[in-house]
């Protein structure tokens, strides 16, 4: 018997097993004179202790990375892999995130980390239709309680966004996740809404980083690159007008000046900014900390 060989009592066996599963290996047990315990399919991998937060911060992470279109054959395998040896609590948090995500692609950064605790509540509230009540901690500090309705969870460059109905302000909110303090389902379901958007990748870009027209600053910028290419990091939300073959003019009228400026960062090419001069003084400042992070690289960790 395995008990005899490892020398512990068979009940000492029983429980190191439900151990070993409750850790995420998948063992099978086989009754009868023959039988015994034997690891599933995908428990060849060397044993990989994390937790529950770890574990998801890995698969959440490369999943995002797959839908973004930049995962290759190895992402996909390894996130299968985890999945395979996944506690099946965590498999049902991570088919939840799955299933409510809808990626807007925007540049090549990789997502935050975020709370995954708060990110899976989310998920499943909008799996099974049920309100979600939140704190929800705004840009100035300010911190509120929100009653929402989940639609669909974005990623969108370095961070995750939740588009839901808020039914304190009758009205279709977009709130960044990792400004989310806590959450947790309300125990009510609502009946789906028609959104006022067709594209919802598109709302949350709109709404993040401004639309064209009727936000608080005016941008215009010269980009050394084809109008086809900026446009297509910008999307509909600025307008791009051709100069020349290798030029363009990007007029905007944005809430916030740190999107357009990491958009346009992310192009990598050229570009001059024409107004405002918030803008100019803005990239003169990122540039001058990239900079100093370069030049700390040399002898160490670049330090921003």
């Amino acid at each position: 018997m395995l008990a005899g060989r490892l020398e512990v009592s068979p009940r000492t066996l029983r429980r190191d097993v439900d151990r070993l599963r409750e850790l995420g290996y998948p063992v099978d047990a086989h009754p009868g004179v023959d039988g015994g315990y034997a690891l599933a399919p995908g428990a060849a991998l060397p044993p990989l202790v994390v937790d529950d937060d770890e574990a998801m911060e890995l698969a959440v992470a490369i999943q995002s990375h797959l839908a973004t279109g930049t995962g290759g054959d190895a992402a996909l395998r390894a996130l299968t892999k985890i999945i395979q040896v996944m506690p099946r609590r965590l498999r049902a948090r991570l088919d939840a995130v799955r299933s409510s995500t809808t990626p807007a692609p925007w540049s090549s950064d990789t997502v935050a980390p975020v709370d995954h605790a708060v990110l899976a509540t989310l998920a499943l509230a909008r799996r099974d239709s049920e309100r979600v009540r939140f704190g929800y901690r705004s840009i100035d500090g300010t911190q509120t309680s929100r009653l929402v309705e989940p639609f669909q969870l974005v990623p969108l460059g370095r961070r995750w966004y939740l588009v839901g109905y808020d039914l304190d302000r009758r009205d279709w909110r977009t709130f960044r996740i990792d400004r989310i303090i806590t959450a947790e389902g309300a125990g009510t379901t609502f009946a789906s809404r028609t959104p006022p958007f067709d594209d919802v990748a598109a709302f949350v870009r709109t709404n993040v980083l401004g639309s064209a027209s009727g936000g608080r600053h005016r941008v215009e910028v010269i980009v050394e690159a084809t109008a086809e290419i900026v446009s297509a990091r910008f999307g509909r939300w600025a307008d791009v007008q051709a100069r020349t073959s290798k030029s363009c003019l990007v007029s905007m009228e944005p809430d916030s000046l740190d999107g357009p400026l990491v958009t346009l960062a992310s192009i990598g090419a050229e570009f001059t900014v024409l107004t405002p001069p918030e803008l100019a003084t803005m990239a003169a400042d990122w540039g001058a900390r990239l900079t100093r992070a370069g030049q700390n690289s040399e002898g160490g960790a670049a330090a921003f």
